[in-house]
């Protein structure tokens, strides 16, 4: 059991430094931005696993069967073992409640089947009580649908025990989203607002009309206006049991909630564009009456577009916000990725010596940037399709001003009144080659998933990248040998260190054999030792420093370090190793909690 609990450790800490780059430190709690695990959602997902049913051989298996991550799947265990003694009778409703609505939708995914869940948690009171909405008129159908499981999912908290060990649940889902879920929000909030050069407005200030009875006179009633602050927010909810590859979204009034898996990475997923939307959505609603006037330009767009698909919404000002959120997401994209490849190719040109290489590199660059074009006008063709219709003019506006300082805040009116509904007509006509390109580039990457754009990338983290997707699938032995060959040719690079420690300690996790099990923990000692030992050169040297991902690696080796050498009984050492962690500081991808936590358990500890 302590060789079990001492890997679970190291792998918690594997995925925070590979591949990282440095990232700016960003108080996400400035920008309205919150991470944390929503007890609700715990509890009405926990419920849902209790169900189950007869496979065709008489055996009993879960109703649910979603794919979830690692930790999720981990988690999952954890969850079904403490429940192994649930009350027969509430299992056997709770089974029916399921199986009953999976019947109702024979053609839903099995993420299909859990999103209402999701939203229907969000519908439910605080706890412990987690009554039923007062008022039901306005909830959608799908919610609706499934809000008869409240009562089950109230009875499950209560007879459970769940209540019991719903903090350490908590508890849990925090370290698992501090390994990727974390910075990488982090990285996307930070690339999003500097795109854009605006802050969310985490309060929104409205006038209201209230009538109030004139003093002394009991007929006469009074209007003023008054000023009110609303506070808004965009909350990222991991959730362990939630399906892989999914992201589930709500809006309730002025809070966003995004439910994803606790180690998915932000950086490029749809969780972009909620926060998009998030910073948007209040802007646009300042802008309403520049809305209103370009209200019959837009409304034959939308009235074309509603002909091919009628579900696409017929509201201009949802058609507006879609647009310009769409706009965004995909020019910060194109934007940052060929400022990368620029910077990389001028590196490269000035290392080159002949012409002939020079003019290769910048045709190189040119055939990038050409790629990065063409699936900027296929994200934004599949916008115009959804009902985005303005998405190729805000796209084209954005480009105007990219590299002056753009402000969208104070930009949006502007770019309103000055829309032209004439050349938009045939947007998808005149983008269609560039859009067809794009989607045949998106298939032959999904044939050939390896391919990694060589342009804007470090020849390292590309070589990591592949060598991670050898781990995911287990084959440590081949990683470990790949590891070393990589180090040989960088021996100065600590990632490469901490993934071939990283790999050792993976690998140790499968080992019943004493001999065979010191031998990979000290190959795992020695790796993070020599990350220490590079990194500290770095630091200390005049050339180009990653200090902040320096830092992130030091304290999660010694943090790394520190487990090794409690598992093998020598405390003294390994809480010098935690100390030297703390002293580093809560840096981004750190260790520090870890580390403070690590002391406090070895301090409790009997001597």
């Amino acid at each position: 059991m302590r060789k079990f609990l001492l890997l679970i450790v190291l792998m918690v800490f594997s995925s925070a430094a590979f591949a990282q780059g440095g990232t700016q430190v960003l108080d996400l709690s400035n920008y309205g931005v919150k991470i944390d695990a929503e007890k609700r959602v715990i509890i009405v997902l926990a419920a849902l696993e209790m169900a189950r049913e007869k496979d065709s051989t008489g055996k009993d298996v879960r109703v649910i069967q979603t794919t979830l991550s690692d930790s999720g799947s981990k988690f999952r265990d954890l969850l079904l073992a403490d429940n192994a003694g649930l009350n027969e009778d509430l299992r056997a409703r709770i089974s029916t409640f399921v199986i009953q609505y999976r019947k109702r939708h024979p053609k839903a995914t099995e993420a299909e089947i859990v999103s209402p869940f999701i939203s229907m948690a969000y519908a439910l009171a605080p706890l412990p009580e987690m009554f039923d909405p007062s008022f039901t008129g306005d909830l959608p159908g799908e919610l609706l649908d499934v809000l008869d499981f409240a009562p089950l999912a109230r009875e499950f908290y209560r007879r459970s025990g769940i209540s019991s060990k719903l903090d350490d649940y908590v508890k849990l889902y925090r370290a698992a989203a501090d390994g990727t879920l974390r910075p990488s929000a982090r990285e996307m909030v930070s690339e999003l607002l500097d795109y854009m050069h605006t802050k969310p407005e985490v309060f929104y200030t409205e006038k209201v009309k209230v009538q109030t009875q004139k003093s002394g006179s009991k007929n006469t009633v009074l209007q003023k206006i008054e000023t009110r602050d609303r506070e808004r927010s965009f909350e990222i909810v991991p959730e362990m049991l939630a399906p892989t590859g999914t992201v589930n979204f709500l809006n309730i009034k002025d809070d966003y909630f995004v439910v994803v898996p606790p180690d998915k990475d932000l950086t490029y997923s749809d969780v972009r564009r909620a926060f998009i939307q998030f910073v948007i959505d209040p802007l646009i609603l300042k802008n309403s009456k520049d809305v209103l006037a370009i209200k019959d330009s837009i409304k034959p767009l939308l009235d074309e577009r509603r002909k091919s698909d009628a579900g696409v919404s017929p509201d201009v000002y949802l058609t507006v916000s879609r647009s310009l959120v769409a706009a965004i997401d995909a020019r910060q994209i194109e934007y940052s990725r060929a400022r990368a490849a620029t910077e990389e190719a001028r590196k490269k040109i000035e290392v080159v010596k002949s012409a002939d290489e020079k003019r290769a590199v910048s045709a190189e660059l040119d055939r990038y940037k050409r790629t990065l074009a063409d699936e900027t006008a296929l994200q934004l063709t599949e916008a115009y399709e959804r009902g985005g219709v303005l998405a190729f003019y805000f796209a084209d506006q954005l480009k105007g001003v990219e590299d002056s300082g753009f402000d969208v805040a104070s930009s949006i009116r502007e770019m309103i009144a000055t829309f032209d509904p004439t050349k938009e007509v045939d947007r998808l006509a005149r983008n269609s080659d560039a859009a067809g390109r794009a989607l045949a580039a998106r298939a032959e990457r999904k044939a050939r998933p390896a391919t990694v754009e060589v342009s804007v990338e470090n020849p390292v983290t590309i070589r990591l990248l592949e060598i991670q997707k050898t781990i995911d699938a287990k084959d440590f032995e081949k990683a470990a040998t790949d590891l070393k060959q990589l180090s040989a040719q960088y021996p100065l690079e600590p990632r490469v260190y901490y993934n071939i420690g990283r790999v050792a300690s993976l690998s140790a996790e499968k080992l019943d054999d004493q001999d065979a099990l010191t031998k990979k923990l000290l190959e795992a000692r020695v790796a993070y030792s020599n990350v220490i030992s590079t990194v500290k050169e770095r630091l200390k040297s005049d050339g180009p420093k990653e200090i902040q991902t320096d830092k992130a690696l030091l304290s999660l080796s010694y943090v790394a370090l520190a487990r090794i050498y409690e598992f093998t009984s020598n405390t003294d050492y390994a809480m010098k190793l935690y100390d030297e962690a703390i002293n580093i500081g809560e840096v981004t991808d750190g260790a520090y909690r870890s580390a403070i936590a690590g002391k406090q358990a070895l301090l409790k500890k009997p001597q």
